[in-house]
């Protein structure tokens, strides 16, 4: 007999592009599994006038997804895992963290790369975290929010809105755009929101959808994302605030973690690095390194 999983998803071009992603891995991996797709308009997709760290993070996308799986209209749901929360809520899981494609952000500009933007130049980007770290190295840039799906933000850039946007590498990648206009931000210059490049399956906690889910963990994505996402945990901040956070590993298996935290402003920057081989040893330890710079008082800032 055939069983049927139903995947919610956001219906943007690049969350529909993940979700179909992991359905064709699911029936690979399970022959005898059916695999549907239930598409929904999030909050966070109809409100487009405002930053996400105005209108709540983007927390926002996730919200209606989960209703349906706690509503059994659907069984998982697929994210980006840099949009998710540091902290899952109760009865939720996210056992597979896994197909990490490049980490980078790029900026998007007919005018050149960072360093040839012209003075004042007026930059797309609603993330604190890039724009704190852009400023810290270009502070006359202009950066303002630019919200809605990749289309919708390379279409204002085009439009002359914007002289630059800054977006994922990887869903530019996985949407299969290629542009002569783009320009890799490496990791030096901007460091990755957590989790950024992976994706993410959350499902309840019930034993036979992780049975299902099982053939796609990937371990040693998990252990850098997590890493990673205990960044934001440690620091109690969510997505919308500006923290980075990148991790790999090396060829004894250590996760090698660097991790920061910044002012809306980039003029303070504050960073860490840790190594070892468990992920929430070595994010406690980058957290307190966060914590001994002024990384409470840092947060308190951006909050008031």
């Amino acid at each position: 007999m055939t069983k049927t999983l139903t995947i919610a998803t956001r219906e943007s071009k690049l969350a529909l592009w993940q979700a179909y992603f992991v359905r064709d891995q699911l029936m690979q991996a399970h022959p005898e599994l059916n695999v549907e797709l239930l598409g929904m308009t999030t909050k966070g997709d109809q409100w487009l006038s405002a930053s996400l760290s105005e209108v709540g993070g983007k927390g926002l996308f996730v919200k209606e997804l989960e209703v349906a799986m706690l509503e059994g209209r659907a069984d998982i749901a697929v994210h980006s895992v840099k949009d998710l929360p540091a902290q899952m809520p109760s009865g939720f899981v996210l056992p597979i963290i896994a197909f990490r494609a490049d980490v980078e952000d790029v900026l998007v500009s007919p005018k050149g790369d960072l360093a040839r933007l012209p003075q004042g130049a007026r930059v797309g980007s609603s993330s604190l975290r890039r724009k704190s770290q852009l400023l810290a190295i270009r502070p006359d840039l202009d950066i303002q929010p630019v919200r809605g799906n990749v289309g919708t933000r390379l279409a204002k850039l085009d439009s002359g809105e914007f002289d630059a946007i800054v977006l994922a590498a990887a869903g530019l990648k996985r949407l299969g755009i290629e542009r002569r206009d783009l320009y890799t931000l490496d990791i030096e210059t901007c460091l990755p929101a957590p989790g950024q490049g992976a994706l993410g399956i959350e499902c309840r906690a019930d034993a036979e959808l992780l049975n299902w889910l099982a053939p796609l963990k990937d371990h040693n994505v998990a252990q850098c994302v997590e890493a990673e996402r205990g960044i934001s945990a440690g620091l109690g901040a969510d997505c919308s605030l500006p923290v980075a956070a990148h991790a790999t590993l090396d060829g004894s298996g250590d996760i090698l973690l660097r991790a920061l935290v910044a002012s809306a402003d980039g003029g303070q920057i504050l960073r860490a690095s840790a190594r070892g081989a468990d992920p929430k040893n070595v994010a406690a330890d980058a957290v307190a390194q966060l914590y001994d710079q002024g990384a409470d008082a840092l947060l308190a800032a951006l909050r008031a």
